[in-house]
């Protein structure tokens, strides 16, 4: 039996069931109790966006044979570099899970797709299927689970000029309405994401603020803008890859419904924070998290991945910081990290480990006394975060290497050695000494795409990565032809390095 509370997902609640048993037979039930009109099958293509085909239908066998069969698809427009023309046919084939009603198209029933080759076989190529095989390898490896959430930042563009209640930069964190002005845009936005996809933990104001926003692009010129974050729980890496996908979409559209725009852009203003996209990973065994133990509260196998994290942290960067805005946030001092090292509780950090209710579960009996019943989380719920991804993280790409990472540090030697030698204490940006000894992160993209075809063993041996993929993130960095742009941005006179910075970081607001 399926609860019926209001963000319950609809077509559970239609169907009485849990989305993950989902027939064919299910969803054509629910073609004919809702009067749906079309399928539109979406797919993550080599940009990290969402791609949408629409197939409608006049007959229950017509709509029978597209959900069975799928649909043709030009891959080498899709995955425009890696597939050649001559060869360029793709199935895009429903993953029945992941079926939702469309919030802005009621005569549609949508889904998630897979990406299959000419023989039925899942592509190789494909974001999609590179996470499904990283993450099958590290079961297959380890016996354990990796689960991920993401932390969506995005700044939420609409019409600026004068008005009551506006607050200083940098002061927006978990600000309520009425300071903050997009609060009811924002709910909208986290009751379709939790409807479809079950996995919001929170949403809240970030510390991003921008009253008018100076630009020579015409649509931030002159507008506000602030940020906001939407926090999932953790999930499986495939679902986590989806539901962060799919979360972009219905942020993007619900924003452009109410008039605004939403980014995910890494930067938009100096001296204001930028959108990072910290990601959190989980360990667990037969569904109970196994990230506590003794080493500093961690468990050997969370200490392993946290070494595996700091082995290959310098690459992760070409995945998770793919513009040259990018590295306009990862700066000293921004509470966004440039040293790789670790340590609890501490935001000046590459990889943090968070509070995780380790010594009670039930802390609102401490505020509550008289509270008589006693509630017990047996799973648990530590993790370790990085963070150093932004919005122009390729999302898909991004968690597959962290699978890689993950099944290296719990099946290489060396990794809790290499874990206690970058664990650290105190802000480190305080401790000049400290700060000189830690390996610094690349600091542009073509550092990232030289450190990437330099270690690029790390991920095609494990045979998840292509070597067309790795080719394909190191062009794309290279483009960027960045790697002096901070030092000449120093050199410049203080207004004129503003406007050259803006230019940098207001180019494209929509890549990812």
């Amino acid at each position: 039996m399926v609860d019926h509370l209001p963000l319950s997902n609809p077509l559970s609640l239609i169907l009485d069931k849990d989305r993950k048993s989902f027939t064919r037979a299910d969803l054509l039930e629910v073609v004919r109790k809702k009067n749906i009109e079309r399928f539109t099958f979406h797919y993550t293509a080599l940009d990290g966006q969402l791609k949408e085909m629409r197939l409608p239908f006049s007959d229950l066998r017509q709509a029978e044979r597209i959900l069975a069969a799928g649909e043709r698809v030009d891959g080498s427009s899709l995955l425009r570099g890696l597939v050649d023309a001559a060869v360029s046919d793709l199935y895009v084939v429903p993953s029945y899970s992941t079926a939702f009603l469309n919030p802005f198209d009621a005569g549609s029933l949508d889904f998630i797709c897979r990406f299959l080759d000419r023989d039925g076989s899942l592509a190789r190529l494909t974001p999609d299927n590179i996470l499904a095989l990283a993450n099958a390898r590290f079961r297959e490896r380890t016996g354990l689970e990796l689960l991920a959430l993401g932390e969506l930042e995005f700044f939420l563009v609409g019409p600026g000029g004068t008005e009551y209640y506006t607050r200083a930069s940098q002061t927006g964190y978990h600000s309520a309405s009425p300071f903050v002005k997009g609060a009811e845009v924002v709910n909208e936005m986290v009751r379709y994401v939790q409807q479809i996809t079950g996995a919001v933990k929170y949403a809240h104001a970030e510390v991003g603020y921008i009253q008018s926003v100076r630009s020579d692009n015409p649509v931030l010129a002159g507008s506000r803008a602030e940020q906001h974050e939407i926090e999932f729980l953790t999930r499986p890496l495939e679902e986590m890859g989806d539901s962060l996908a799919l979360a972009r979409w219905l942020i993007r559209n619900v924003a452009f419904r109410h008039g605004m725009m939403a980014t995910f852009a890494p930067k938009l203003e100096e001296g204001v924070a930028g959108n990072g996209f910290h990601v959190h990973l989980e360990l667990t065994r037969d569904g109970r998290n196994i990230m506590s133990g003794p080493r500093r509260g961690l468990s050997d196998e969370a200490t392993k991945l946290v070494g595996g994290l700091i082995h290959h942290a310098a690459t992760l960067s070409a995945f998770g910081n793919t513009e040259a805005a990018a590295f306009l946030r990862l700066v000293p001092n921004q509470e966004a990290p440039t040293r790789i090292c670790w340590g609890h509780s501490n935001r000046s950090v590459l990889i943090r480990v968070p509070l995780g209710w380790q010594g009670e579960s039930d802390l609102a009996r401490r505020v509550n006394p008289h509270e008589p019943s006693r509630f017990v989380d047996e799973r648990g719920r530590q993790t370790v975060e990085l963070r150093s991804p932004d919005g122009s993280a390729l999302t898909h790409l991004l968690l597959a290497g962290l699978a890689v990472a993950a099944e290296h540090g719990l099946t290489a030697p060396g990794m809790l050695e290499l874990a206690d030698r970058t664990y650290v204490e105190g802000n480190i940006f305080k401790d000049p000494e400290l700060l000189a000894r830690l390996e610094a992160l690349p600091g542009s993209c073509v550092a990232c795409a030289r450190l990437l075809r330099e270690r690029r063993a790390m991920y095609e041996s494990s045979g998840v990565f292509p070597p067309s993929i790795i080719d394909y993130v190191a062009d794309l960095l290279e483009k960027e032809a960045d790697e002096n742009l901070n030092r000449e941005l120093s050199k410049m006179p203080a207004e004129e390095r503003l406007t050259a910075t803006r230019q940098v970081m207001h180019r494209d607001l929509h890549r990812h």
